[in-house]
């Protein structure tokens, strides 16, 4: 791994981290996620702090450059994370639903006319 996308990686593992920390302070993050985040910047860092973890990892599976192997684990990530929002997207997709068939049904009974209501 060169040095460039090394100090590349370290920058951006810093400039993630404060970024996910304003968002906390500011109420803009949920702790859940941030915490994704913070762990997404702390394995760039270490990446990039000891290359010998992606060379390592890189030759043990059989990936020819470093460079390709924390692109690959970056992707894989960003692939959890979407696949999580996904999950989450659809329970609120259903929820939503549920609520709005609830609020249906109780303007439908409220519309209806009662017994003693005879002013049609």
């Amino acid at each position: 791994m060169t040095l460039a996308l090394r100090i590349v990686l370290i920058v951006t593992s810093v400039i993630v981290s404060l970024y996910v920390l304003r968002k906390i302070r500011k109420a803009q993050l949920n702790i859940d996620d941030a915490f994704y985040w913070i762990a997404v910047a702390v394995i760039l860092l270490v990446m990039s702090i000891f290359p010998i973890v992606p060379t390592y990892l890189s030759t043990l599976i059989g990936i020819e450059s470093p460079s390709n192997f924390v692109f690959l684990v970056m992707i894989f990530l960003a692939f959890v994370k979407l696949f999580e929002q996904s999950i989450e997207f659809s329970i609120q997709k259903y929820r939503l639903n549920k609520l709005i068939q609830k609020i249906a049904l109780q303007d439908h009974l409220d519309a209806e006319p009662k017994d003693g209501d005879h002013s049609k």
